[in-house]
């Protein structure tokens, strides 16, 4: 890691530019895991994007108090179009019982999402309310008003405003050696395999294996329904 010195936890949702944020983090020089599931992924990684990060900053934020956190804002029409092509995509994996993919995956999906408690997670309506439920709560956390959109530990960007990498890296402070002009475009239409793909030698796996093997953290997160949602489990 080069002249950071704090953790940074990318707190956007999926589909708002995750992975670009992750391929640009590499070439600013940091060891990047996009998705972590154990303690030891959280120790190699200097940054950690996607999930659990976009449901579980606030427990992030208690075990690394002075850690950064980049909150990723898209066009709500764009985003809707985009998530309810990777949610048709992932459903049968985020089944709580059935589902292949790791369980805190599945749990930030369902805090986030409520996949296996409303009637359609593919939804326009929903996905709208769940982005904007998500937005208030990420502001509210970090105290967010009066449009002050930034402090020392909070920033929001768009991976599609050009201004925007400039105020990254000013924000991490990154070494100038490692200046980029604009975030990469990756996972862009239907691919949701940018990350699998791009090669990078500071690449962090997901589910890294340590002294205590995958043990995740020992915080547990309450997943409550949405507020909106109806508590009928939806058969996916």
């Amino acid at each position: 890691m080069t002249n950071q010195q704090t953790k940074v936890f990318v707190i956007g949702l999926p589909r708002t530019g995750t992975t670009s944020m992750s391929i640009a983090l590499l070439a600013l020089g940091y060891k990047v895991a996009h998705q972590g599931f154990t303690q030891q992924t959280f120790a190699l990684a200097d940054a950690v994007t996607d999930a659990p990060c976009f449901s579980d900053y606030p427990y992030l934020h208690q075990l690394y108090p002075n850690a950064k956190f980049i909150y990723l804002n898209r066009n709500i029409d764009a985003w809707v179009a985009s998530m309810q092509m990777l949610l048709s995509k992932m459903l049968p994996h985020l089944h709580p019982q059935s589902g292949r993919f790791h369980p805190v995956m599945k749990r930030s999906f369902e805090a986030c999402f409520g996949v296996s408690t409303c009637r359609d997670p593919l939804d326009e309506h929903h996905l709208r309310r769940c982005f904007a439920y998500h937005q208030q709560q990420v502001y509210e956390y970090f105290n967010i008003k009066n449009n002050e959109l930034e402090n020392h530990q909070f920033l929001e960007i768009d991976v599609s405003t050009p201004k925007d990498m400039s105020r990254l890296q000013q924000f991490l402070m990154a070494n100038i050696a490692n200046n980029i002009p604009n975030f990469p475009h990756s996972n862009q239409g239907s691919d949701v395999a940018g990350w699998d793909e791009f090669r990078h030698p500071n690449k962090v796996v997901s589910n890294a294996s340590g002294q205590l093997r995958r043990k995740y953290f020992d915080y547990k997160p309450m997943v409550k329904p949405l507020p909106w949602v109806n508590t009928e489990v939806n058969q996916i």
